[in-house]
């Protein structure tokens, strides 16, 4: 061989080897085929959204359930407490129907003392649980009186409240009854 026949087999042998490694290279970096890969990510995501729309049903039927169980068990303490008031009244009841009538008097005496125990007991019960009379003296005022007549009085302006028909009564800061109360016209 020539000396530039070898010089010529060098190089193409030089460019293969070089052509080689690019074509190592290339087919390193193309491996990953962009679709399968795309494939793979919306297959990650599909199934974080379905736990975690999952976890979100789940918490919505917890939550209704626990609202249901507030609802149908909100007023069970304040039951509890007016039971202690049914009772002293079947109590007074009970004393009433196993007097003489030549006691009447130390029985009469001794109910009018447990009934007036029993009221102050129920105050102190809606009282606990946030349930107060409405205060009815002064001006009549719409958004707690109910005016369900109007009386002519010398000793009250027109527009106050002159009768006390049946007593209102608030929960917290709600009207649980307005007052039926009669008011003075001039």
């Amino acid at each position: 061989m020539s000396k530039k026949q070898e010089v010529e087999e060098t190089n193409l042998e030089e460019s293969q080897t070089e052509e080689g490694a690019e074509t190592e290279s290339v087919e390193e970096t193309v491996e990953v085929d962009p679709l399968e890969a795309a494939l793979a990510e919306a297959s990650e995501y599909k199934d974080k959204y379905l736990r975690a729309h999952a976890d979100f049903e789940n918490s919505k039927r917890r939550l209704e359930k626990d609202k249901m169980n507030a609802v149908s068990y909100a007023n069970e303490s304040f039951a509890k407490d007016i039971l202690a008031v049914m009772d002293s009244f079947e109590n007074a009841l009970a004393s009433m129907e196993g007097a003489d009538d030549e006691n009447d008097s130390g029985v009469l005496t001794n109910m009018k003392e447990g009934v007036n125990l029993t009221f102050e007991q129920l105050k102190k019960i809606l009282e606990k649980n946030s349930i107060k009379e409405v205060d009815c003296s002064g001006e009549f005022n719409p958004e707690v009186h109910q005016a369900i007549m109007q009386v002519e009085s010398d000793k009250h302006e027109e527009g106050d409240v002159v009768q006390i028909m049946q007593k209102g009564y608030t929960i917290k800061d709600r009207i649980l009854r307005p007052a039926m109360v009669s008011t003075c016209k001039k």
